[in-house]
């Protein structure tokens, strides 16, 4: 997705409310007024003539001895103009299906902006690979010039693909034909599941109810369990009717990662995502080694949960119970201030950025039919305003998303005063400031509750903590084996997708938590592994990450605030490593990652000691 970055927790969507969904729609004219407006066909107009005269000027003339830092620059600034234009049309109609996902016309405009995006970035391929092929000798001293500063991480990141390039030709046919092979793929799962429906059968009335996938989700986290079993069954049996076409899919989308990865070298499934994230297999393999051996802290909670709800055994379909009976509901405007003020208490310049998406109409908030599930931030270009979209219905744990996600468009504010190259970070990094946001928040929260409601908002975390860690990193242990199987043993059967999913998922809860057989088909719903694979580490990174870092300013106070947002406004000007570098981390420190487990299990030593308090 063209600068998006979306969250995907289970069940994390909100219930039906008494105060209903707030009014509240983006306005998305900064773009363009409607999918007829003429400025898009200009746009494309505008974008292809200048890579044309991009090709023209430069063609022949990257990889060559006789390359100069005023033409390299030249060329570096003209590409990111074309980029800047080119990304628009389609983030368009991204934001708007995503609205309206139910809309075939929209579709239809989506998919035609998609084709003419490839049709573009074909025009410019020549220009990596050319830098890709040039001898060391030529561009070291070309990048030495201080002209080219700002863009020494760009030319880093993208010689870094010298091993895996193909040839042109062979570049231009994957490009041409992927909005028919795995973007089609991924958009026909995306559809499938977007407006299937579920049959929930209601315990209290009686009747049988059709519900779209975030609703019959929300359902799991109802405080009555025949409620939840209901809902668990529900969306079993939906999955189970969608199983041969999903499992087709995403069938079809390893063997065509297989073949990609066999032509571009890379020794392993997930070596193009390292790549992508600048992380080394060696940092990614600590910190998801380090989750898979903490996964007894799971089960550690989960035990004081089940003493809690008083049942004798737990199931999946009880690791989102509420501890309460009924949840206090939390209005958009009093959500709006409860994330202002605590963004405020920590940075003035911060809150200034957030309060901006709420005055100028840059939230999608109304939960309404044909909405996309989930929520995400776009980054859009940095000459535009960030955008949000959620679907906010009054519940507590919104009030964190709200926050998650204004915490990326914070990110992306700060960042638009880089150019369009160094804008977006590394996937990992971009959950920092979203995950910062929710700890500014819930440390607010906490601060004033009282001890039943303290226990509530502990659940809330750490259960949100575990989504964000434990269950991503087991996520990605079951597409590492499910990549790794098809690629030895050929396709695979929906049932052998599951007992991978029900394998890895039961490691985490470990006794404390089984996993039904209902289940085993609940992998078949998870859209990252379709249109991002492997990204799902990046929570984990994150995640643990933020609460190192968040240790880090509660001890320094005050002054870590403009440390934290000067970060922030570096954008993706510098790898992870040199990044985190700024502000005193060290990536490949065990230590550093290990005070991230630390603080979650000081997390669940509260809610241990709340617990003794109140029952």
């Amino acid at each position: 997705m063209i600068g998006r970055t979306r969250r995907h927790n289970e069940g994390m969507a909100a219930p039906t409310s008494a105060l209903g969904s707030p009014k509240v729609r983006w306005d998305l004219t900064s773009l363009y007024s409607g999918v007829d407006d003429p400025q898009i066909e200009a746009t494309w107009k505008r974008a292809n003539m200048l890579a044309d005269n991009l090709a023209a000027r430069f063609r022949g003339k990257i990889n060559s001895p006789s390359l100069t830092a005023e033409l390299l620059l030249e060329a570096i600034q003209d590409i990111e103009q074309i980029s800047v234009e080119s990304s628009k049309p389609p983030t368009f109609a991204n934001l708007l299906f995503a609205v309206q996902s139910d809309d075939q016309k929209l579709a239809a405009f989506m998919g035609a902006q998609m084709e003419q995006y490839s049709a573009l970035r074909v025009k410019l391929m020549f220009f990596e690979l050319e830098l890709q092929d040039l001898d060391e000798a030529v561009l070291s001293p070309v990048m030495a010039d201080e002209r080219l500063t700002n863009y020494r991480h760009y030319v880093s990141v993208v010689r870094s693909m010298r091993d895996h390039k193909l040839t042109e030709k062979e570049e231009i046919l994957l490009e041409e034909v992927a909005n028919v092979s795995g973007r089609a793929w991924v958009r026909l799962f995306e559809e499938v599941t977007a407006n299937h429906s579920y049959e929930y059968k209601n315990p209290v009335t009686g009747e049988t109810e059709e519900l779209t996938e975030p609703e019959v989700l929300n359902l799991l986290r109802d405080a009555n369990r025949d409620v939840r079993q209901n809902a668990g069954h529900a969306f079993s049996e939906g999955l189970e009717k969608l199983e041969r076409v999903i499992a087709f899919s995403y069938n079809t989308i390893l063997t065509e990662k297989k073949i990609e990865d066999r032509l571009r070298s890379f020794p392993h499934a997930e070596s193009s995502r390292h790549l992508a994230n600048e992380l080394d297999k060696e940092t990614v393999d600590l910190v998801t080694g380090l989750c898979r051996a903490n996964y007894d802290l799971v089960a550690r909670y989960y035990r004081v949960k089940r003493e809690i709800l008083g049942l004798p055994e737990l199931t999946h379909i009880d690791r989102y119970a509420p501890l309460n009976e009924a949840e206090a509901e939390v209005s958009w405007e009093e959500a709006k201030e409860i994330v202002l003020s605590s963004f405020r208490a920590f940075s003035g310049e911060m809150a200034d950025r957030a309060e901006e998406f709420f005055d100028k109409d840059w939230i999608d908030a109304e939960a309404r039919p044909g909405k996309g599930g989930g929520a995400f931030c776009s980054y859009i270009t940095p000459d535009l305003h960030p955008v949000i979209m959620l679907s906010y219905l009054n519940k507590m744990d919104q009030v964190g998303t709200l926050a998650h996600e204004l915490g990326h468009g914070v990110h992306a504010s700060f960042s638009r005063q880089q150019t369009y190259v160094n804008f977006h970070g590394t996937l990992p990094l971009a959950e920092l400031a979203s995950i910062f946001g929710e700890m500014l928040v819930f440390e607010r929260l906490m601060e004033q509750a009282t001890e039943q409601d303290r226990l509530a908002l502990l659940a809330e975390k750490i259960e949100g903590t575990f989504a964000s860690v434990f269950r991503q990193v087991a996520m990605y242990t079951f597409e590492q084996r499910a990549h790794q199987a098809r690629r030895e043993q050929g396709e695979l059967s929906p049932d052998e997708f599951g007992a991978i999913w029900q394998e890895e998922l039961q490691a985490m809860f470990g006794d404390s938590v089984t996993m039904g057989e209902e289940h085993r088909r609940w992998w078949s719903y998870v859209g990252h592994f379709f249109f991002a694979p492997f990204y799902v580490y990046a929570y984990a990174f994150g995640e643990l990450l933020t609460m190192s870092i968040y240790q880090m300013a509660k001890r320094e106070g005050p002054a870590f605030a403009d440390k934290y947002v000067t970060l922030l406004k570096r954008g993706g000007s510098l790898s992870p490593r040199e990044l985190m570098a700024t502000i005193g981390v060290d990536l490949q420190s065990r230590e550093f990652w290990q005070g991230g487990i630390d603080a979650i299990e000081s997390l669940i030593t509260q809610f241990e000691s709340t617990w003794s308090k109140v029952k």
